[in-house]
């Protein structure tokens, strides 16, 4: 079984699709096959992978409210070992929309339960927001990746976001784990953001994750150019840092790449 990883943080602006993009693309040039699943409205992790989502016959909308089969949904990326199902901005809508469903905080969970063995990992950009869209993320995942920025007020809004877990934990998925806080938008020569990585370790301790990710104008410029980083500049430092993360999350996370392995085997 592939290991499901949500990003997410309701505070916008932290690196969170960025994070999202970044990391799948960078577990994929391991040759492990990945699926960046985009259930933000704003799209931009599917408009980062230079797809037009006005264009695209399927997205994740199709999937969460129409019950489409995910496999319908996916589309290859030009990234090899990439897959992706796009967002809609009709996902706006969709919690209104599924107000009456059963269960409707794991419609996600079951549509993923027939693509876990095809791929290493699923990764799951969440809206900026703790609503029924990212309740399904966390819901489906195994684990959750936290992106804090070293800027001011960096730790403002995490406690709704942990309490959120621990409901989650509680009445949804019990096994739903913190995969790791990503300190992002670091510049080694602001004290400030010298202080903010203290300030995380000192509360978070050794779910902080070793790597972290360094302001960079290539990885900035990298989204507007439709390629994951790695395509648009291999070897800047946004590259460099993201390809450490997913090694970091790789080594962690052994126990689901071997199974995974030996599913596709059989």
């Amino acid at each position: 079984m592939g290991k499901v990883i949500a990003v997410a943080n309701q505070k916008g602006g932290v690196g969170k699709t960025t994070t999202a993009v970044n990391l799948a693309a960078s577990l994929a040039a391991s040759e492990l096959p990945v699926l960046l699943i985009d259930i933000d409205p704003q799209a931009n992790a599917s408009n980062g992978l230079g797809i037009d989502t006005r264009q695209v016959e399927a997205t994740v909308y199709d999937v969460i409210v129409d019950r489409l089969p995910v496999n319908d949904a996916v589309i290859p990326t030009e990234m090899p070992f990439l897959d992706l199902i796009p967002s809609h901005i009709n996902l706006v809508g969709a919690e209104i929309e599924m107000i009456q469903v059963d269960n409707r905080e794991k419609v996600l969970k079951e549509a993923l339960s027939h693509v876990r063995k095809k791929y290493a990992y699923i990764i799951i950009d969440c809206p900026p927001s703790l609503g029924l869209l990212t309740l399904n993320a966390l819901t489906a995942a195994d684990s959750v990746l936290i992106p804090v920025q070293c800027e001011y007020y960096a730790l403002e809004g995490l406690g709704q976001l942990l309490t959120t877990i621990s409901i989650v934990r509680r009445h949804l998925n019990p096994s739903l784990d913190i995969e790791g806080v990503l300190l992002t938008m670091y510049d080694s020569r602001l004290r400030l953001s010298n202080q903010v990585v203290e300030e995380v370790k000192k509360h978070f301790d050794d779910k902080v994750c070793e790597t972290i990710i360094s302001r960079n104008v290539r990885l900035s410029e990298a989204p507007s150019h439709g390629k994951p980083v790695i395509l648009y500049d291999a070897i800047c430092l946004g590259s460099q840092n993201y390809l450490q993360l997913a090694q970091e999350i790789t080594t962690k996370n052994q126990h689901y790449l071997s199974t995974t392995v030996h599913s596709s085997a059989q």
